[in-house]
């Protein structure tokens, strides 16, 4: 799944070839001068089966390949590593870095510890908060506008795991030192430019001080911006950082009103955040507000297509459940009488309800005849939102299991974009497009109509890939990797197959494909994720990413590199899929 660089030592040079390929060494993971914040890191390599490989004077474990993948702790800072393999010798530099901020002798405030860094904007009454680490035991402030704010020394506080910690079992939190870090928020009530904060530190009758980076600015209720989704999918999420959860996409054409500013995010009216790049701001424009009457439809061949008439296009969400598709309009007011809603394959009821202050919203509840759902879009139309619900594929009455079905396979990576390697430096990206094309001429037997983002060594964006499923409207989506792990990852002992979704229509073929492989194949399971991933997003269709095993596993590596296991797997995910859409059919 990721990209390891490879660094590959030679034998000598010896008057017969064959010696000195025999005696070669390869180390491809972590190349020499490699930084980390990881309290331990893997290497990867191979040599040849014969013979003892060592690292600083000590023999590792290695499989009967010769592949090895030895964890090794870091001190902070540098550490330097020692392979050895007969007359080979590599020497590899790693320099742990500290993920704790560095704290001044001196009387100093540390480098790069002013917060706010960017520029904020908040609403009048809202907390903001200010701090920097600098020299312990000191008197800390800021003055920003006519107050003056005491910073004052923190308590020890939980560090949390990055998301990656759910990949290696090491999810718990851990104690982080706050030494030398302070904090103080204040409110403001009035509207205006506060400028820079500017910070004091004092200690023994020294004081020094320092202007802040960030400006901040109190909105005014009155004058809030209005902005518009330029981005075809505007990217909302949590928080004002890309580090922030997804929410529900906002549709080109969205508008909501700006109450909130930092650096180049906008918090939106419902609470969301877009960076600033994905909208345009409307001058003059007053807060978006609709109403709504009566909702629309229309049967299609392969679809439910619903229209909710509004004044201006509102900011949505979207929550399915087993049996269950909830969209919610934000900043809208309900003044219906009249739905109409015939008999449908896919609908049995639709209910609405108006969501209570301050959320000022209409919820659509969507009561569906069977648990599986198969995609759905959201457009703006004008000031139209048209939500289409596909329904379930039709299958052919030929003979073969899969007629009529229509399934994408996208082969991870490709072109620069190489993937994990393995311990011989065969990559990913190979491995992955071998796989998927024997996978496809499984599922072509079945009688599948089978579309590929990739056929060969090509470099096809994540973008690209999601166009690629939105365009073809396949029945399911398949994107075929091949794993690695974390610097701090167990790599002689994690091992197994995995899959990941992240739609709710994709959990019920994710547990099935994970479940049917493990036991079919009698292979380890790695587990069954919910991920943010680029080919698990798209709603258009139920949307898998599947790891069909570890790359960093030397005894893996061997078996998911074998032409006949490939075979088996290939098999085993054709037939999965058959058994699949039949439980779909009568669910």
């Amino acid at each position: 799944m990721r990209a390891i660089l490879g660094l590959v030592i030679l034998g000598i040079v010896t008057p017969s070839v064959v010696v000195a390929q025999e005696q070669s060494l390869k180390i491809v993971f972590p190349q020499t001068n490699y930084k980390t914040t990881a309290e331990r890191l893997f290497f990867l390599g191979t040599a040849p089966p014969s013979g003892q490989v060592t690292i600083n004077g000590k023999q590792i474990n290695r499989s009967k390949a010769g592949h090895f993948a030895p964890s090794l702790p870091l001190q902070l800072g540098e550490n330097i590593f020692t392979v050895r393999y007969l007359n080979q010798e590599i020497q590899i530099k790693v320099t742990r870095v500290s993920i704790q901020p560095e704290i001044p002798q001196g009387l100093a405030f540390a480098k790069d510890s002013l917060m706010p860094a960017v520029d904020l904007a908040r609403l009048p009454g809202e907390l903001i908060c200010l701090s920097a680490s600098a020299t312990p035991n000191a008197s800390v402030s800021a003055k920003l506008g006519n107050q003056t704010i005491s910073l004052l020394p923190q308590p020890q506080q939980a560090q949390l795991p990055n998301n990656l910690a759910a990949l290696t079992g090491r999810n718990q939190s851990s104690t982080q030192s706050t030494t030398g870090k302070y904090k103080g928020c204040t409110t403001v009530e009035a509207a205006g430019d506060l400028g820079q904060p500017q910070f004091q530190l004092t200690l023994n009758g020294q004081t020094v001080s320092e202007p802040g980076v960030g400006k901040i600015q109190i909105l005014s209720p009155a004058q809030l911006p209005v902005v518009e989704v330029i981005a075809e999918s505007g990217v909302a999420r949590t928080g004002p950082s890309s580090d922030y959860s997804r929410l529900t996409p906002l549709p080109k054409g969205t508008r909501s009103t700006v109450t909130g500013i930092e650096g180049d995010w906008l918090r939106l009216d419902y609470g969301g955040w877009i960076k600033s790049q994905e909208t345009r701001i409307l001058p003059g424009a007053t807060p978006p507000r609709t109403i709504i009457r009566s909702v629309g439809y229309r049967k299609l061949k392969t679809a439910t297509e619903m229209f909710f008439p509004l004044e201006t296009a509102v900011p949505v969400n979207v929550q399915q459940g087993n049996r269950t598709f909830i969209l919610t309009l934000y900043n809208t007011t309900a003044q219906t009488d009249i739905i109409r809603l015939d008999d449908n394959p896919l609908i049995s009821r639709l209910d609405w309800q108006q969501l209570p202050a301050p959320l000022k919203g209409v919820q659509y509840t969507f009561n569906l005849k069977k648990d599986q759902q198969w995609g759905y879009k959201l457009r703006y139309n004008g000031t139209n939102l048209v939500l289409t619900l596909r329904n379930a594929p039709v299958f052919s009455t030929k003979s073969k299991p899969l007629s009529g079905i229509k399934i994408l396979l996208d082969p991870g990576h490709g072109g620069k974009e190489s993937g994990a390697s393995g311990p011989t430096g065969y990559l990913e990206k190979d491995l992955n497009l071998t796989v998927s094309k024997l996978v496809r001429d499984e599922l072509v037997k079945r009688g599948a109509t089978v579309v590929m983002t990739r056929q060969d060594d090509r470099e096809v964006s994540l973008e690209a890939r999601q166009e690629i499923i939105a365009k073809e409207q396949p029945a399911i989506a398949i994107s075929i990797h091949h794993n690695s792990l974390p610097d701090d990852g167990n790599a002689e002992k994690i091992k197994g197959f995995a899959s990941f979704w992240y739609q709710n229509q994709a959990h019920s073929l994710a547990v099935f494909l994970h479940n049917y492989i493990v036991k079919n194949l009698h292979r380890p399971s790695y587990g069954v994720f919910w991920d943010n991933l680029a080919l698990t997003r798209p709603a258009i269709a139920p949307s898998v990413l599947l790891e069909l095993g570890f790359m960093s596993n030397p005894n893996e590596f061997e078996l998911i590199t074998k032409p006949q296991e490939q075979k088996k797997t290939a098999v085993a995910i054709a037939d999965a899929l058959v058994e699949w859409f039949k439980r779909g059919r009568s669910q």
